[in-house]
């Protein structure tokens, strides 16, 4: 029956599949299967041009399916038209997508599939975590965490290390049945190297890699479920504040954390009151509370985490932001979009700076992210080792109930795995939840739901092998392999 299909009808197929491998299915050997699947096909294709057509239709499939919530967040909250909405969600899975098709196209070009295919396949996930400010979301690596063996190796070599390995099993198993080799010798190998790389992810994941640091400390993750057409509303201002507080009041825990942007005012301009309330209850504990800071001088707006406890205020500004979502890339050419067609309340914030100090509370050194912030394990790093505690603080209304906040949940997971240290997460409306230093939810608040997560925290010291490298040794052993692979087909 299958060879009465397209090649390229499978591919979609298969890259639709791989999303199962994500948050909230985790099924990490699904996205493994249909990495093979599409190496198969990959192996067979009669040229570069096939094999890209193959890549395109798998990238399409994966991101049409994985990223459907981006529709939601442009149609629904932002304001934008049903079919400039959905023009645009495709365009981005499409353009998402052409990466996988020149992986395909490259390895066709440079043979010895086996080691062309994962290696393009783990740059081309680096590529997109920084092409045009980077969207890394669905990088394959994260569909092994936590439960794959292969998350052992997110310590060492991060999630596009991960993704390398990943993409590398399932091109064993696609080259297996596509060539159906006699070769005794190859056999064994190929046997020897899933074991081999099985068995050390297995021993990889029970390292502890950091150790415990002072005592553990009660923390309350707030989640306001703050509908996100309310959350600016000037009607609704005042009642947000107040179920803040009333919530902070009612927790006796040592540090209260609350969502993105809780507080939908400029923090200048809370009312004295509100300040006074805020500084009395920071005296028995510490706070962070997300908000809006303005400066003066610069007259710029920073999306922030203000920290507050018995000393001075502490502050954390938004680095890494969204493209139209919190600023707006090239002004001149594409501001007719937020004029005629898109309504986002904050769409021109500025950057925090990319050096900030973790903060210091309630004995701990806490080192922020505010939103997508937590996809890109590099920036994450920057406030490591001297950070014991992650935190972020996150608002995924935009996206309604989709499987996104889900996904983000899972990149908090490989966070905390490569730095061997906890992440809490604050939502407005899911996922708040507490993770351990290898990557396990402990605690899970209900999505759409008012309440309070009561977990407690651990602080950690040292550091992993990707903290104190990052990127670099994945970038490097890339590069040398292509080198390889191209040498070997000059010979």
């Amino acid at each position: 029956m299958l060879k009465n299909l397209s090649p390229s009808l499978i591919a979609l197929a298969l890259g639709a599949l791989a999303v199962l491998g994500f948050a909230p299915s985790y099924i990490f050997p699904l996205s493994i299967l249909s990495l093979a699947g599409l190496c198969y096909l990959w192996i067979k294709a009669g040229n570069p041009k096939a094999a890209f057509q193959l890549g395109f239709a798998f990238g399409l499939g994966l991101y049409c399916v994985g990223i459907y919530w981006i529709y939601i967040c442009l149609h629904d909250f932002g304001g934008m038209p049903w079919w400039f909405a959905g023009f645009a969600t495709f365009c981005l899975c499409a353009f998402m997508a052409l990466f996988a098709g020149l992986v395909g196209w490259l390895s066709k070009k440079l043979g010895s599939p086996i080691v062309s295919i994962p290696v393009l396949w783990g740059l081309s996930d680096w590529i997109r975590s920084w092409i045009f400010t980077g969207f890394p979301w669905l990088t394959i690596g994260y569909s092994q965490v936590p439960q794959s063996p292969l998350a052992g190796y997110m310590p060492l070599v991060g999630v596009y290390g991960v993704s390398v390995i990943t993409v590398f099993i399932g091109a064993l198993i696609g080259y297996w049945f596509a060539n159906r080799p006699r070769s005794l010798i190859f056999k064994r190998n190929t046997i020897a190297a899933f074991t081999l790389i099985l068995v050390a992810g297995f021993i990889l994941k029970a390292v502890e890699w950091t150790t415990p640091i002072g005592k553990p400390i009660s923390v309350a993750l707030l989640q306001g479920n703050i509908a996100q057409d309310e959350k600016w509303s000037p009607e609704t201002t005042q009642s947000t504040i107040e179920q803040y507080l009333s919530l902070i009041k009612a927790s006796n825990a040592q540090l209260i954390i609350t969502p993105e942007t809780a507080l939908p005012v400029i923090s200048s301009q809370l009312d004295p009151s509100i300040k006074n309330t805020i500084s009395e209850l920071a005296k028995q504990r510490g706070l962070i509370i997300g908000m809006v800071e303005y400066n003066e001088n610069t007259n710029a707006y920073f999306n922030s985490a203000i920290g507050y406890s018995s000393a001075p205020s502490q502050s954390y500004s938004k680095n890494h932001l969204v493209p139209f979502g919190e600023f707006i890339p090239l002004k001149k050419v594409f501001g007719w979009v937020y004029r005629d067609y898109l309504h986002m309340p904050l769409s021109d914030l500025s950057r925090g700076g990319k050096q900030q100090k973790p903060m210091n509370l309630v004995s701990q050194k806490v080192a922020m992210n505010i939103c997508y912030e937590d996809v890109f394990g590099n920036e994450i790093i920057r406030q490591l080792p001297e950070a014991t505690l992650l935190v972020n603080i996150s608002n995924d209304a935009w996206y309604g109930a989709s499987y996104a906040a889900d996904q983000h949940m899972q990149f908090s997971q490989a966070r905390a795995l490569e730095t061997g240290r906890m992440m809490l997460r604050a939502t407005n409306t899911g996922a708040t939840a507490a993770i351990d230093q290898h990557g396990y939810v402990l605690t899970h608040a209900p999505h759409f739901t008012k309440t309070t997560l009561n977990v407690t925290a651990q602080g950690y010291a040292g550091s992993t092998p990707y903290v104190r490298w990052g990127n670099w040794p994945f970038i490097v052993f890339c590069f040398a392999a292509i080198a390889f692979v191209i040498k070997r087909k000059t010979k």
